[in-house]
């Protein structure tokens, strides 16, 4: 469903029993399974990744090294983080995640209602913000938990994106029902300029068309047409070179 306003799709109906659709043993950032192809792709691509989140934060100036990652998975990103001297918190509502976590010494809190009296240099979602059911008000305590000047890193992915109009209702990153939301650059702008926050700048997430069109021929033609897979990934990418319409786009939001 079309929400005009916000130039955003939004998933309808919303079933009830949701929690359940992350269940899946196939749900893979509730692990660190390294079982098939896919799920190797995904590991390797997330280990290099971490190196660049890394980088991203570093470039900061921030007032001190506080940051909470909302939607932490099994931890990766956090553990990265502390080892490079940031204080870190982290939300994780996945019960099995948060076990794999705790393995590797970091503690997650289940809701991000648990985190009081504490205000963050940079907080951080990757790929989550499309996942949340309650967008306003979660949006608004993310800028009561930021810093005055923080920083709020958001990554999602982009509808409007080549690999997500060739492989249409077959595209991977609609997963559908998790997905609630999918967001426009239009519709990430509006939804925090009506909290006074504002999108500083909008970077690629390159990797991204490569994977979820691998994905995406998963979906649509039952197998994984790797080679096929990697050059609709190639195009969306070279095409998002000249309009901005990446299949992942990484928004930098300031808090006033």
């Amino acid at each position: 469903m079309l929400n005009e306003e916000y130039d955003m799709l939004v998933t309808s109906p919303v079933p009830s029993n949701l929690e359940t659709y992350y269940l899946s043993e196939e749900y893979i950032s509730h692990t660190d399974s390294k079982k098939g192809f896919i799920d190797k792709i995904y590991q390797l691509v997330k280990n290099y990744t971490l190196k660049k989140k890394l980088k991203l934060i570093n470039s900061f100036n921030t007032e001190s090294k506080t940051i909470l990652d909302v939607g932490a998975g099994t931890g990766d990103f956090l553990k990265v983080c502390k080892e490079n001297n940031w204080e870190i918190k982290g939300v994780e509502p996945s019960d099995k995640a948060r076990k794999i976590a705790e393995e590797k010494s970091i503690k997650l809190h289940k809701e991000i209602t648990e985190i009081k009296n504490t205000s963050f240099d940079v907080i951080t979602l990757w790929h989550v913000l499309e996942h949340i059911p309650n967008l306003v008000e979660y949006t608004n305590q993310l800028k009561k938990l930021l810093k005055p000047n923080g920083v709020l890193i958001i990554a999602v992915p982009n509808y409007k994106s080549y690999d997500a109009d060739y492989y249409k209702e077959f595209w991977a990153a609609y997963d559908v029902p998790r997905h609630l939301w999918h967001f426009s650059k239009n519709s990430i702008q509006k939804i925090f300029s009506n909290i006074n926050m504002n999108v500083e700048k909008i970077l690629p997430m390159k990797f991204d068309s490569f994977y979820v069109s691998l994905l995406s021929e998963k979906y649509k033609n039952k197998k994984s047409k790797t080679v096929k897979a990697f050059f609709v990934g190639l195009k969306s990418n070279l095409k998002a070179k000249k309009n901005g319409e990446y299949s992942s786009l990484i928004y930098i939001i300031k808090n006033k």
